[in-house]
């Protein structure tokens, strides 16, 4: 399923408050969130009956709970609230690989689990940078130096031409 396109600009003061104020939250509140910043629904794309949710702070406590942003609406009918919710207790096991994939959501969040969710436009972002990052490991690469496994997938650079010693004709 792909991933809600919703966005919804951060409650500023709100959030700063809930930062400060919660159990296990950072020690200085305005190095999490900016006044400028928006939230990005993380959840699987769902009707109009369900919240939007982005999630704001993982809480530093033994209890797995985490400040999410919840909002429906939009324009001058959004509403938010706040809300510090437990993990989604979900967990996607893969036996041929011996993985274990936690759900990233709060716990009773609707739709499907956050591993059966994609975000093209964060899959496309990710291309994007192992390209430049190959890219960019292709032009610091002395001749002679191998590419790192897996990044050496095209030819790098030209070599450029040796140029001959030549007398400095200004000495003395």
């Amino acid at each position: 399923m792909l991933q809600c396109t919703a966005v919804a600009q951060v409650p500023y003061l709100d959030v700063l408050l809930a930062l400060a104020t919660m159990e296990g939250g950072p020690g200085h509140p305005p190095d999490v969130v900016g006044p400028e910043d928006f939230a990005l629904c993380e959840l699987g794309d769902h009707d109009a009956s369900s919240e939007h949710a982005a999630h704001l702070w993982t809480a530093d406590t033994s209890d797995d709970q985490d400040l999410w942003l919840l909002w429906s609406g939009t324009g001058a009918h959004r509403v938010h609230r706040l809300d510090v919710l437990r993990l989604c207790p979900a967990v996607l096991r893969e036996l041929a690989t011996r993985t274990v994939t936690v759900c990233g959501y709060f716990d009773h969040h609707p739709g499907p689990h956050s591993f059966s969710v994609t975000d093209p436009l964060g899959d496309l972002i990710a291309d994007h940078v192992h390209s430049e990052v190959r890219r960019l490991v292709r032009e610091d690469d002395a001749p002679g130096t191998p590419c790192p496994p897996g990044l050496s997938d095209a030819p790098g650079p030209p070599e450029a031409p040796e140029t001959p010693d030549v007398p400095d004709t200004d000495a003395p």
